[in-house]
């Protein structure tokens, strides 16, 4: 939630060399761009950012900030539609201040928007991951511990009753 939080904050500090990022329009990591493939993210800025929006940067995170990023791909689907969507999703990336859009739709970023939009939803897929025990034990050692469903840092209607949260300690 924070890493999502900060990273939305950052994309919004950009919008004084790329003014089309705001509220409703941020995400950036490794994707298509105009050049070809690029490595790009941040904070802190790594890679030659230009103002290309990724959506399934902001897609992967609709579990820890979901009023945020369905409002981003709200807007994408609607103000982008003609070219940032296609018949199995969104674009790799796009640019609206370039007027580039990918003309790839890749599985593995439709694949984590679908999977966290299923999670926000339900909460199945972290229930199915943390049925793994290496799961539970790499969680712990990375510095993880569980949490009650209803902190602040994790709104109970986004956790299934009974279903252990995992914080940083």
């Amino acid at each position: 939630m924070i890493a999502t939080r900060v990273h939305k904050l950052w994309c919004l500090e950009l919008a004084r060399d790329f003014p089309d990022y705001a509220e409703d329009l941020w995400g950036i990591t490794a994707s298509d761009s105009a050049r070809g493939y690029a490595v790009w993210g941040g904070p802190p800025a790594m890679g030659r950012i230009d103002g290309s929006v990724v959506p399934c940067a902001s897609g992967g995170s609709l579990p820890f900030l979901p009023e945020e990023t369905v409002r981003v791909l709200r807007n994408i689907r609607e103000k982008y539609e003609r070219r940032a969507w296609r018949k199995y999703g969104f674009v790799d990336a796009f640019n609206p201040l370039t007027n580039w859009y990918s003309q790839d739709v890749i599985g593995i970023d439709v694949g984590i928007t679908l999977l966290m939009a299923e999670n926000a939803r339900t909460g199945f897929v972290w229930e199915q991951f943390m049925k793994n025990d290496v799961a539970k034990s790499g969680m712990l050692r990375a510095g993880f511990h569980a949490a009650p469903a209803e902190t602040p840092a994790n709104p109970k209607f986004l956790v299934p009753q009974g279903f252990p949260v995992f914080q940083v300690q």
